[in-house]
C-alpha cells in the first residue's frame, strides 16, 4: 500500500513537471511539422548533433505551389546542408504561395510568421546567430528578400535564388544593410532579371532595381567593386561598404533552376564573412 502510495505521488509530480513545460520546447514529431502561431515549418536535425552544441541554421522558403514537406522530400537539397552540420528548416506558405510585399495572397502577416519561426527556432536549439541564414528559391527567394529589408538585423546572411521583390519595391529597408548573395539564371523566364505581370494587378520586381536598393542601404559603390567568374557565373561583388557588409548577384546563363553548385558557393561565402 505505502508502495502504491509512493508511485501515486511520483505520477503526480511528473505530470506537474511536464505540464508546466512550455509546449515549444517539446521536439517536432521526426521532420515536423512544427506548429507555431500562424503557420508551421519542418525541421530535419544533422546527423551526429551531440544535443548541446549551437547549430548553424539556414531557413529556406519554398517556391509558388509547393511546401516545407515538399522541400524536406528533396534529399539532395537537404543533405547539401545537413552534412555540413547545419539544421535545415523549411516553413510553409499558406496554400503553396507568400502573402510578402506584392504577392496576390494576403492570407498572413508573412513578418509576423518570421517573427514566431525564430522565436520558436530559438526555443527549441541553440541557434547559432552569427550562422543563421536565410535562402529560397523563386517566390521563395522574394521571401528571403522580404525578410532581408524588414529583419535582416536578425540573420547573418542571405542567399536567395530566382525572386527578388515585387513591386511596389520598397522604398527602404527598416532593418538596415545586410550580407546577400542574389543568384539568378539570365534566360529565366518565370522570374525574368526584370519582372513580369501576374495576372493583372501585380507585377514580379526589378532584380537590379532590387540589389541596387541594398547597395544604396549598404553604403557601397554605385559600380561594383570587382566582377568574379564563379563556375558558370558571372558575379558582381561590392565587398568595399561603407556598413561592412557584402552584396553579390551572380548571373548563369541557365532559365529558372538552382545551379548545381550554389550551395556550396553561397556557404563558403556565407562562412567566410564570420572570418572576415
Amino acid at each position: 500500500m505505502r508502495n502504491m502510495h509512493r508511485f501515486a505521488l511520483f505520477l503526480a509530480a511528473w505530470l506537474v513537471a511536464i505540464l508546466a513545460q512550455p509546449a515549444s520546447t517539446a521536439a517536432c514529431p521526426g521532420e515536423g511539422p512544427c506548429g507555431i502561431p500562424g503557420g508551421s515549418y519542418h525541421a530535419v536535425v544533422p546527423d551526429g548533433w551531440d544535443g548541446t552544441t549551437r547549430l548553424p541554421t539556414v531557413i529556406f522558403f519554398h517556391g509558388y505551389n509547393s511546401s516545407g514537406a515538399g522541400v524536406v522530400a528533396n534529399r539532395g537539397l537537404v543533405s547539401g546542408f545537413t552534412d555540413r552540420g547545419i539544421l535545415f528548416i523549411a516553413p510553409n506558405g499558406i496554400d503553396g504561395s507568400w502573402a510578402h510585399g506584392g504577392s496576390p495572397s494576403r492570407a498572413r502577416n508573412e513578418i509576423a510568421f518570421v517573427d514566431a519561426l525564430l522565436d520558436d527556432l530559438r526555443s527549441r536549439w541553440p541557434i547559432d546567430d552569427a550562422r543563421l541564414w536565410v535562402t529560397g528559391f523563386s517566390q521563395g527567394g522574394s521571401m528571403a528578400w522580404d525578410v532581408a529589408c524588414y529583419r535582416g538585423d536578425q540573420v547573418a546572411a542571405f542567399f536567395p535564388i530566382a525572386g527578388a521583390f515585387w513591386r511596389p519595391h520598397p522604398a527602404s529597408c527598416p532593418s538596415g544593410p545586410v550580407n546577400l548573395r542574389h543568384v539568378h539564371g539570365a534566360s529565366d523566364r518565370v522570374v525574368p532579371m526584370e519582372g513580369r505581370p501576374i495576372g493583372a494587378s501585380w507585377h514580379q520586381g526589378d532584380v537590379r532595381e532590387s540589389i541596387l536598393l541594398l547597395v544604396a542601404q549598404n553604403g557601397c559603390a554605385d559600380t561594383p567593386d570587382r566582377i568574379e567568374i564563379q563556375g558558370n557565373a558571372t558575379c558582381e561583388i561590392w565587398d568595399q561598404c561603407t556598413s561592412g557588409r557584402h552584396l553579390q548577384l551572380c548571373l548563369h546563363p541557365g532559365g529558372h533552376a538552382m545551379p548545381q553548385e550554389w550551395i556550396d558557393r553561397a556557404l563558403s561565402w556565407a562562412e567566410a564573412l564570420g572570418e572576415r
